[in-house]
């Protein structure tokens, strides 16, 4: 079982993240323990605050703690949600294909991941061949399949796009993706899209 993290990091002190992303670059990355992998640092184009990044974490062992690593920074942490992989990704390699990537958030009731992940991993075969762009990641929380029937749950889609206009003709999948991606949103609660790019 690989486990992820998704950390939401602040720069209070300065408009933008330039210094926020030099330091993850050049010093936090750099001093991980051993068999934490970055998937990837990504800044946010709409959705995020300009000086907030993503910063996405896996390893073999659950529970990745940063805290230290950021108490002696003028960074913040202001939120970490810990995921594992539903039927993506495979492999557990950092990300490096430049273009937009889009985390959508769900909010979902936790008795429809694995329905949820099985109308996408359909829909993906038509939606990918038909425009410029690969699913990344299906991500639930840890425990969901343990979970009593009336709790709820997040869950995360990280899509690649090669730019913007790929997105925006992807609103229009095509007739087979498009027929599960409505069953799967008649299973979301609620749903919101940030879109960042990798640095």
């Amino acid at each position: 079982m690989q486990y992820y993290q998704v950390n939401l990091l602040k720069d209070s002190n300065s408009p933008g993240a330039v210094e926020l992303i030099e330091f993850l670059k050049d010093e936090f990355i750099p001093g991980l323990e051993a068999g934490i992998t970055t998937f990837g640092i990504f800044h946010g184009l709409f959705g995020l605050a300009s000086n907030e990044v993503y910063l996405v974490l896996s390893s073999e062992d659950p529970g990745i703690n940063i805290d230290d690593r950021l108490s002696n920074s003028p960074y913040q942490l202001i939120e970490t949600i810990p995921l594992i992989p539903t039927v993506r990704p495979t492999e557990h390699s950092p990300r490096t294909q430049q273009g937009i990537y889009v985390f959508r958030w769900f909010e979902v009731m936790n008795t429809n991941v694995a329905e949820i992940a099985e109308l996408s991993e359909k829909a993906w075969v038509t939606f990918e061949g038909g425009f410029d762009t690969q699913v990344q990641a299906l991500f639930a929380e840890p425990g969901f399949t343990e979970a009593d029937s009336n709790s709820r749950g997040k869950m995360l889609l990280i899509t690649w796009y090669r730019d913007l206009s790929i997105w925006q003709d992807s609103r229009q999948p095509p007739v087979e993706a498009r027929e599960n991606f409505l069953r799967r949103h008649q299973l979301t609660l609620e749903a919101r899209p940030i879109a960042t790019r990798l640095v």
